[in-house]
This record gives C-alpha cells, structure tokens and sequence, in this order.
C-alpha cells in the first residue's frame, strides 16, 4: 500500500507540474531528490535538514574532508585523546531567538547520542558544559579521530526549545542560515532565509524541497521548469538532460562506492575463495562504459581515489576473469548441472539480491550482475525493495546479498565508519554480515591510537586486507549526476553530501 501511495503521489505531481508548469518565482528555488523527509528526528531524517541548511554541527569539513570550524571554532584534546574540548562561537542564536551556548549544545546532545547514529556512542563516557562556551567529552578510552564523529548530521546542534516531552523533537530549531517553515512528510520541505545567522547571508529568500521518487520524473521537473536543481539521476536521464536547452549536467566524484553486502553466515558465502569468483565474474568495465557511461570508476576496493590514503594505489585493476572463477568455484568443491547451474551434495548455487529505488542506477547494475553471474553458473534473484530492508535484513539475519551505494565518508575519517560496521562479527547495517576475523578487528581497534607515519601505515593494511578477503565486493566507484536550471548560479555539489550549499546560489533571470 505504501510503494502504490507513493506511486500515486508522484504521478499526481507529474500531472500537476506538467499539466499547468508556471514560470519559476524569482525569489524561490526548488530543489527535488528521492530522499524523503520522514520525521523531525535527526537520526531518522536529519541529513536533508543539513542539506537544507537549517541545523549544523559543531564541526565542519572542506572539499577535502578537511576538519573545519563549524558552530565551535576550536577543539583540542588531553594526550591521550581520552578528553576531548570544544570551544563554541560567542555570537550565535538559534532560530527562536534564543543564544547558543554550552547548555543548549549538552542538552542537544544529550539526546542525540541515545538514538541511532553511524558510529558508537558507547565511546562518550560523558559529556558536561565547562563553561559557556566550552564543551567537554569524557570518553572510555582514546580516541583520536573523535572530533570527526562531530561532522555528522545526528550531532547537529537544536535549541531547548526543540524538544517536548520524552526528548521528542516537536520543532526543529536550528542554527543555521534557513529555518523551517513547512514540514510535509514524506514528500515536501519548505525553508526561508533566517536573517539573524551569525556566518555570510543567503541570497535565496526561499527554498522548497520536493521528493522526487522516479528518476525519470525529476528530469522531467527540471528540463519543463517546475525544478531548479534535480539530484541522483539515473544513466538515461542524463542523456536526456545532455540535450537540453537551458539546464547544465553536474557530474561529481564522490566518497562513495557501488557494491554488495554478503551475508557470511550463509554457508554458500562463507569461503573466500566463493567470494573471489563472484568478483572475478563481474565484468565492471562493462557496466561501467555500458551502463553508467563512466569509464574508469571500476572498483578494486571499497575506498576509492577520492579516500585519500584509505585507497591502494598499488592494488591490480579489477579484471573480469572467467575462468579463474570457475576454477576457484570447482575448488571449492562446486560443479555445473546439466542446466549450467553450479551444484555441491545436492544443493543448488542460487541467491537473492536485494536493491533499491532511491540510486536509480542500482536496478540496472543488479540486472546486469544477474546476467554475469549466470555465465558463472550461480542464480541470482533480483528483488527492488526500500532502502529499509537492507538493514532490517541484516538484523533478521534474513539478507543474502544486497547491491548498494556506501557512503564511507558520512564522516570524515573513514576509521570512524569501519570502527561501526566492521569491527565485530556482528558488523553494521550497511557494513558485513557474521565476517569473522578476530586479527583485523583487533588492528582496527588499534589504529584509533596511532598518528602520523603509523596511522598511515594502519590505514593501508586495513584496506589491502578488505580487497583481498572481500567481506564486501566492490563494483564502482560512485559518480553524482545532477541537473542545474541555467538559472542558478554558484551552484556546487559538495562530495560529503552534507549541504546542497544554497547560501553559494544566487537566481538570475
């Protein structure tokens, strides 16, 4: 019933964007995306909060990935990276009028740090304000990329105001240079400029976010005018957009990669040698220039160029190798049937794949994967879901592979994400499934503790030992494709994804 209410939501809004498109207002943007705006709550929804401009985090993060003054201007830590202080901005109020100071952000985060969030909470033994302006973190142990763990959206700074009883956000009151003004979930967000931010003006008074579910229809949006900036476009809508008057294709390398989640418990996935022929079979150069249009986003590990020293230069390039999968498949004791499908004691070589709709590309990846593992012999079932049942997968224990785009830089220092998702057999709703391997799991934890020359050297032996024991398969490199009216300009995407970056816009008849 939900997928038909949101099938019909979206054909309505085609109608009514089509049937009678009206000139864009000169002092409104529209920005349309298939993230859906579900709740208030900023572990459930707050990364298009972020992206709208309305909350922000006491750390920010350049094009680098960079740690940068956000709502704190300075931060330093004991010796041992056990204690941690951040020293906030003097001249900061949230929208409501009321100031920003130690006890608002404690309070915040407070509540923040009992929900959900990419990395473990369990590391803050404490968190107490100093004195106005000065924040402190007690953690359990050392942990030096702490301050990173900051950069991320679930951190974002509300005011007391905000929250009702049970800590229940009620209002989101941010600090940043839009504040909400309209709330539909899950298909509409409406901003107006807050004219009290501390930081550089927005030019744009007003910005409406539309979700958008079907690549095909935010195209539509833009190239008839009813849109202004279309994020996640699927290979032929950028065609598409390519020939069209008045709208620019932004296509931007970013710190996230295109692969499959493997269920290790599962008896047919256990071995290393089964993982390596998946890989060895698929033929990513194919997909890439086929498919994606993108030659030389072949993935051969999980971190990509843009991961700094997390990627190894030195690893092969991915090569489609057949018949070394079918020898790794036979020495593992796996042979063809008289159908072509591989066999062992019986048992058939078939698995289920589940993708989803909001990376429009994964559908047409998942396909073609389908077909290149059957010339290996395995049967693949390919079933589009929400992006939900990954997780809820993972934690049913009921997912056999998946087909995904990770983002490794939800926070800066990828240490931070791997720390989450890999650092236990239990893994992480978008890390692996029961991978057992107690030797990298302690270096892992190691690593928190390390600097300069040897961190680096921590970091390139954790991703050469995840290319070579692919607890995930990598496929590609993720490229983000948008849509730009002519209109607009100063338009850039930033390739953390944490902000659409609306104050740098301005609207140009």
């Amino acid at each position: 019933m939900a997928k038909l209410i949101t099938y019909i939501f979206s054909l309505i809004l085609l109608l009514v964007t089509y049937g009678c498109t009206q000139p864009p207002a000169a002092d409104r943007l529209t920005i349309s995306g298939p993230f859906e705006p579900i709740s208030l709550d900023l572990a459930k929804a707050g990364y298009i909060f972020s992206r709208l401009q309305i909350v922000e985090t006491l750390v920010d993060i350049d094009n680098q990935g960079q740690l940068q003054a956000g709502l704190a201007t300075a931060w330093d830590s004991n010796p041992d990276a056990s204690v941690w202080r951040f020293h906030l901005r003097t001249d900061v109020s949230f929208h409501n009028g009321s100031p920003l100071d130690a006890n608002a952000v404690v309070t915040s985060l407070r509540i923040a740090l009992n929900k959900p969030a990419p990395f473990d909470q369990q590391i803050i033994a404490n968190v107490k304000a100093v004195d106005a302006h000065t924040v402190e973190f007690q953690l359990h142990s050392s942990y030096r990329p702490f301050a990173a763990i900051l950069t991320n959206y679930t951190t974002a700074i509300l005011a007391p105001a905000s929250f009702g009883s049970n800590d229940r956000i009620v209002s989101l009151i941010g600090t940043g240079p839009y504040q909400l003004t309209e709330f539909d979930p899950p298909h509409m967000v409406s901003v107006s400029r807050f004219d009290g931010y501390y930081g550089a003006k927005a030019y744009i008074p007003y910005v409406d976010y539309i979700t958008g579910h079907r690549s095909e229809s935010r195209a539509l949006m833009v190239q008839g005018g009813s849109a202004d900036i279309v994020y996640n476009l699927d290979p032929a809508s950028v065609q598409l957009l390519q020939q069209t008057a008045n709208v620019k294709v932004n296509t931007t390398p970013i710190p996230r990669t295109i692969l499959i989640k493997l269920n290790l418990a599962d008896p047919l996935l256990d071995s290393v040698k089964v993982r390596q022929a998946l890989s060895l079979a698929l033929d990513r150069q194919g997909i890439a220039e086929g498919i994606m249009h993108q030659p030389g986003v072949e993935a051969n590990q999980l971190f990509g160029p843009a991961m700094g020293i997390w990627h190894v230069n030195s690893l092969p390039p991915p090569r489609l190798n057949l018949d070394r999968a079918r020898a790794l498949m036979a020495e593992a004791g796996w042979q063809p049937d008289s159908t072509g499908i591989l066999q062992k004691q019986g048992k058939r070589f078939t698995l289920s794949m589940v993708t989803y709709a909001n990376r429009p590309e994964l559908i047409v990846i998942a396909t073609a994967i389908q077909a290149q593992w059957a010339r290996l012999g395995v049967a693949l079932d390919v079933q589009m879901e929400n992006a939900s049942a990954i997780p809820l997968g993972h934690v049913e224990g009921s997912l056999q592979t998946a087909l995904m785009a990770r983002n490794f830089a939800n926070i800066p220092d990828p240490l931070t994400v791997l720390l989450a998702d890999f650092s236990s057999p239990a893994g992480g709703d978008w890390g692996p499934m029961h991978w057992q391997d107690p030797a990298f799991f302690a270096q892992l934890k190691q690593t928190t503790q390390a600097t300069g020359a040897a961190y680096q050297q921590d970091v390139q032996q954790l991703s050469r030992h995840l290319a070579q024991s692919l607890p995930m398969i990598p496929v590609l490199y993720y490229v983000q494709q948008s849509a730009v009216a002519d209109r607009v300009h100063g338009f850039s995407f930033d390739p953390y994804e944490r902000s659409f970056r609306i104050t740098d816009m301005v609207l140009q008849p």
